[in-house]
């Protein structure tokens, strides 16, 4: 696909509409006797939705205040130059995979951007990525630079002064353990890495900083994670923090004050105002110990200065901290909420409010402090007057969809559920007369869900939900209702001590002959011939009987 012509082409022949119509609602075996050249008429046409999804890397430029650059964690690199009025995408066709874990522009020479790919995370939807990217022109074209086993990186940090000397927090393959995790070095702009700090083949590098006044000293944290189909492994011995005064010829791991045994994710912060001031937010497994740490002798000693739960609740997931380029009293915690510390990190008693929850980090403007850019499950925003106001989440089509369905009516419409946020129809092609925001409604459901929708009646809509939810919606008349499959509390629940197990995005179906017959998967499949008022189980169980025999698959997930 053209690079420049970013997201789709904007035009549809009448008789693919036709032909999409055929082969999606016919059931006869002639559908395979359609010419393959009738397949070349069809063209793709961009319908929506232009709202966000999830992103967890930013960057801005201080000497353009209006440009910045996001990283979402399956639409690929985004770049604004009017504050977020407008984004563009400006990596489709360079940058070959779309999750995107951290963006570093150069200070000293703003042209240059790396990016690193793969969000560092880890939630139960990760995609891995492939490495390192690097433009030389804002971020408008982009060259592979290395590092294709580096799975998920987690931050880089450019020099200073010096844009070829870079470093990189590599924390691995998220699915298994692989030897290319810890801190990588390049002193060529890219064109080759050393590793210069490793711990092991399951512990990566999830955070570095250089500091500010001092750029031969680092700062690295280390972390033990993998995610697999029934769990996260969060934590272990070997993680914690590091700190080289070598340019990462050496490193020490830090101890004194700080946790010790099993720690979890860790994120390090430098105060660009006083650089022997220095946060750590930690996840560590005795719940006492986790919190926000703070030294104010260059990492020698520590202290935790808060163990709030609004600012570490699934640390796994956020444990974010952003240090104010101004004042070292100020910091920012990124978490459900986006909170500020005036303190020092002591209180966070001011909350932000921002266009979308789950936020995952800040970039602030060091020129002008009032100038920042936030990132989080609804995708980027930015802020010209310290977070009173944002720019919009609907002007990026960045959703994270699970599934597509479809329906049989002329115009067709699409139904999807985007991770954290709703489900979602829009038709498929502009009626016309009405704004694309206008066009939209929620399906019914949650962020998770699977659709189905009556093959005989486009007003009638099922969906899915967490751990056995069921919506039915009726577009008609309005009537809604949400039922189960069976009345259970899976959190805090052993998977053995389930009647059912339902998977995070469960399927459900609507028979084509029959369309009363509903059914539903678990690790069975259920039935309903009345919209889900009542359910029968027409299946054994169809999941791999190991649970009785494996304890680790069993517990608690």
């Amino acid at each position: 696909m053209n690079k420049k012509n970013t997201i789709m082409k904007k035009s549809i022949l009448p008789i693919s509409y036709f032909l999409i119509i055929i082969l999606l609602t016919t059931h006869q075996k002639s559908e395979a006797q359609i010419s393959e050249e009738m397949y070349s008429n069809l063209e793709w046409s961009f319908v929506g939705p232009t709202r966000g999804g999830r992103s967890t890397a930013i960057a801005g430029i201080p000497s353009k205040p209006y440009t910045f650059l996001m990283g979402t964690t399956g639409g690929g690199v985004w770049k604004t130059t009017d504050a977020g009025l407008n984004w563009k995408n400006v990596s489709d066709g360079e940058i070959t995979v779309g999750s995107i874990g951290s963006i570093a522009i150069a200070l000293s020479d703003p042209s240059i951007v790396y990016v690193g790919t793969g969000s560092a995370d880890p939630r139960g939807n990760i995609s891995s990525g492939n490495g390192i990217y690097k433009s030389l022109d804002h971020g408008e074209t982009w060259k592979f630079s290395g590092l294709p086993k580096g799975g998920q990186i987690g931050a880089i940090k450019i020099h200073p002064k010096n844009p070829n000397i870079v470093y990189v927090a590599v924390l691995g393959n998220i699915f298994g353990q692989n030897n290319e995790r810890g801190v990588y070095k390049t002193t060529n702009g890219g064109d080759t890495w050393k590793k210069i700090h490793f711990i092991s083949n399951k512990t990566g590098a999830r955070d570095i900083e250089i500091n500010p006044s001092n750029s031969r000293e680092l700062l690295a944290s280390f972390w033990t994670v993998q995610r697999k189909p029934w769990t996260l492994v969060d934590g272990g011995n070997e993680g914690g923090i590091f700190l080289s005064k070598d340019e990462g010829k050496t490193w020490k791991k830090l101890h004194k004050g700080l946790p010790k045994g099993l720690l979890g994710k860790i994120e390090v912060e430098y105060s660009p105002v006083n650089n022997k001031r220095i946060w750590a937010m930690i996840q560590a497994k005795e719940e006492e110990e986790g919190g926000l740490y703070r030294s104010d002798d260059g990492g020698v000693n520590w202290k935790k200065i808060n163990r709030d739960h609004k600012i570490r609740q699934r640390g796994w997931y956020y444990s974010h901290i952003t240090a104010d380029p101004k004042n070292e009293n100020i910091i920012y915690a990124s978490n459900t909420g986006f909170y500020k510390s005036i303190d020092g990190g002591k209180t966070f008693d001011k909350r932000i409010r921002t266009p979308h929850g789950d936020n995952h980090g800040v970039w602030i403007n060091p020129n002008n402090t009032k100038i920042m850019i936030n990132c989080n499950d609804g995708g980027a925003n930015v802020s010209l007057n310290g977070g009173e106001t944002w720019s919009t989440q609907l002007n990026q089509p960045t959703s994270e969809f699970y599934r597509l369905t479809v329906d049989n009516q002329f115009p067709f419409r699409m139904y999807a559920r985007q991770q954290d946020n709703s489900t979602i129809s829009i038709p498929s092609r502009d009626i016309g007369g009405l704004t694309p925001f206008e066009n939209w409604f929620s399906a019914g459901g949650v962020e998770c869900s699977d659709i189905a929708v009556d093959p005989t009646d486009p007003n009638i809509i099922y969906a899915t939900g967490y751990s056995g939810e069921f919506t039915y919606k009726n577009l008609e008349n309005g009537e809604e209702r949400q039922t189960t499959a069976y009345v259970h509390l899976t959190e805090g629940t052993k998977q053995i001590d389930l009647n059912f197990r339902f998977q995070w995005n469960y399927p459900v179906f609507v028979s084509k002959y029959k369309s009363d017959e509903v059914y539903i998967g678990s690790n069975v499949v259920h039935k309903t011939t009345d919209k889900g008022n009542s359910w029968r189980v027409i299946s054994e169980d169809l999941t791999r009987k190991l649970l009785l025999n494996d304890k680790e698959k069993a517990d608690i997930p």
